[in-house]
């Protein structure tokens, strides 16, 4: 079974049954931030209300870094670990699957572009001390354009408050 098959099979049982998504809720909530947050916890294998997401643009692309609120939660931070490599591997790849199924959307922009542009993004995780992050850099001035309308499209969705200009790295 290929990973964008097992994704949703796991996130589809997940909501039928309403099983546990990560450690948070019991049942897929119907307010639309929570539901993104509880299908993240099953997309992402970690707890959403225990973790931050920031979404960071720089001149030459930007970072997406998620960390746990207690330094002791060694759970999720490292599933953070866990997953966020496999993120950069994916999306390196052109495989936007995850984001797809955390924003129940077919339509996450950006993400056409940088599959299309792949060869002209890189994607570096990096472990940080509570959690991990991956360093998203395009020379290409339409990959770059497409890897800033990604990252907003995740700060507004997500709701993190992070800033939408580009600032230098």
């Amino acid at each position: 079974m290929d990973m964008r098959s097992a994704l949703v099979l796991s996130l589809a049982t997940a909501v039928m049954l309403g099983a546990p998504a990560g450690a948070t809720q019991n049942a897929a909530p119907q307010d639309p931030h929570a539901a993104m947050n509880h299908r993240g916890a099953t997309v992402m294998g970690f707890d959403q209300a225990k973790t931050t997401h920031h979404f960071l643009l720089f001149e030459d692309g930007g970072a997406i870094d998620v960390s746990v609120k207690n330094a002791s939660d060694t759970t999720n931070r490292d599933a953070i670990r866990a997953h966020l490599p496999h993120i950069a591997m994916l999306f390196g790849q052109g495989n936007f699957d995850s984001p797809f199924l955390v924003h129940d959307t077919k339509k996450v922009p950006g993400t056409a572009e940088m599959a299309a542009l792949k060869t002209r993004i890189t994607y570096a995780y990096v472990q940080t001390p509570a959690g991990g992050r991956v360093d998203i850099k395009a020379s290409d001035p339409t990959a770059l354009k497409a890897v800033h309308e990604f990252l907003r499209f995740q700060i507004t969705d997500h709701k993190t408050g992070d800033s939408l200009a580009v600032r230098k790295r």
